[in-house]
């Protein structure tokens, strides 16, 4: 505990948040401001969590912001409810950017496909042929898949292996050079020989951004796009058809001279991509007529670093939702049975409210008519199907029934549950990192399991 009149600093109140989403996501999140409508426990959950994250601003109101004004506002809006032994969470915005994705797999960035000219210089300067065992041993992987790879391509007109049969030829020719079986460094470069088969070039993913109309800027881009339209012009030109490169490399077998040499190699290479991109950025924002130093050299750092992992979400408007929503993919739920309870959750939840509408109070909410609400329940999700152009679709009758009797009633440990979902959508919005849901998220407390319906 901090003592008494002791200032405690950003860095050390948040320090275990800090290394998920570093100082810039910090600093967006202390930025936002957070609006709640209709305060209840999953909205009370919700801000609970925003705040100790550390979220700036916070307001309350009761008044209910629809989805069409808050898109037309430019403002995101996260839809989250418990009701009983269910919930839901829902993200609508436009489109929404996340310049660090953080995914929890990704192939390194060491470019063993296509080795820059420092790089192949330093793997020349090393004999993996030498016999001096402790050289041998602790030559690192990286320059033993340059040097052999340079190999293979030269024997086999220029191409590295692709098909199943030459990757494992591949991998006798590391096992070939190898002085002893213990040598933990030719292990490493075995395993890690699918690197150096990796395609030339960018994801189709990637790709999709950068060529997307949004590339197109004008002084109301936005600067993630703005980056995007430089990103565009780095890869047709400095880049040869590669993105900046990440510059870091992971532990491995090596001397240390050796493994110092490698990460200043890449380091270097990875600043000189990273300067080429500031001077792109520098140039777009003089013709679209806005300051060249009005966005940040580390937030080109950054984008430049994560250019394999971005991510652009755009969403559909809940008003599209509920009039069109992709019925192939409705469908394909009601007859998956790892989503039926979902998508039935899904649409009782909207059938409740429209119930409501009609006999002004939700179902179940008095024990003496329960039994009555039953088949109006029934009844109203029925047209909540024929309005989605699902006629006949099947819904369960036992849901239907406990949709009554649960009554309306937020349960605390759903609604926490629910809050914490939604909590946590918010954060990864704030801080444009990882990504955020894309669809309806339904909780099924009874069988404890979740899904993410895309309608």
């Amino acid at each position: 505990m901090a003592a008494a009149g002791v200032v405690v600093e950003p860095k050390t109140k948040y320090d275990r948040q800090l290394r998920i989403w570093g100082d810039q996501g910090q600093a967006a999140l202390e930025k936002a401001s957070i609006c709640l409508l209709n305060c209840g426990p999953t909205g009370t959950e919700a801000l609970k969590n925003l705040v100790l994250g550390g979220i700036g601003s916070l307001q309350e109101s009761s008044l209910l912001k629809l989805d069409d004004i808050c898109r037309k506002a430019d403002i995101v809006l996260v839809a989250a409810r418990s009701y009983g032994l269910t919930g839901m969470v829902r993200v609508s915005i436009k489109e929404h950017c996340a310049t660090e994705s953080k995914p929890d797999h990704f192939l390194d960035d060491l470019r063993l496909h296509n080795p820059w000219a420092e790089l192949k210089q330093f793997a020349k300067s090393i004999d993996i042929c030498d016999k001096d065992p402790v050289v041998h041993k602790h030559t690192p992987y990286i320059v033993i898949l340059v040097r052999l790879a340079e190999k293979w391509a030269d024997a086999h007109d220029g191409h590295l292996p692709s098909t199943r049969q030459e990757k494992r030829e591949f991998k006798d020719l590391i096992r070939a050079h190898m002085l002893n079986i213990d040598e933990e460094n030719y292990k490493e470069a075995v395993e890690s020989s699918y690197k150096v088969s990796v395609a030339p070039g960018i994801s189709d993913e990637i790709r999709q951004i950068i060529d997307d109309n949004s590339t197109e800027v004008s002084p109301s881009s936005s600067d993630f796009w703005i980056l995007v339209s430089a990103l565009k012009e780095f890869v047709a030109n400095e880049g040869n058809g590669e993105l900046p490169l990440e510059g870091t490399i992971p532990d491995m077998t090596s001397l240390t001279d050796y493994y110092v040499s490698l990460q200043k190699i890449y380091q270097a290479k990875a600043e000189s991509d990273c300067l080429a991109m500031e001077h792109r950025v520098k140039d777009i924002l003089k013709r679209i007529g806005r300051d060249p130093d009005s966005i940040s050299r580390a937030y080109i750092k950054t984008f430049c670093k994560n250019a394999r992992k971005l991510r652009v979400c755009r969403y559909r408007s809940i008003q599209e939702e509920f009039t069109s929503p992709i019925l192939s993919e409705v469908q394909k739920y009601f007859t998956d049975e790892d989503y039926s309870y979902a998508i039935n959750f899904y649409i009782l939840l909207r059938a409740v409210d429209r119930l409501a509408a009609n006999y002004n109070r939700l179902p179940g909410i008095f024990d003496s008519e329960i039994d009555e609400d039953i088949p109006r329940l029934k009844t109203v999700a029925a047209s909540v199907l024929s309005d989605m152009g699902l006629n006949g679709a099947p819904l369960s009758e036992d849901l239907i029934t406990e949709m009554c009797r649960f009554g309306g009633a937020e349960i605390h440990t759903v609604a926490a549950f629910i809050g914490g979902v939604a909590s946590q959508e918010v954060i990864k919005l704030v801080t444009k990192q990882f990504v955020p849901l894309r669809g309806t998220f339904i909780f099924n407390g009874i069988d404890l399991k979740s899904q993410v319906l895309a309608l």
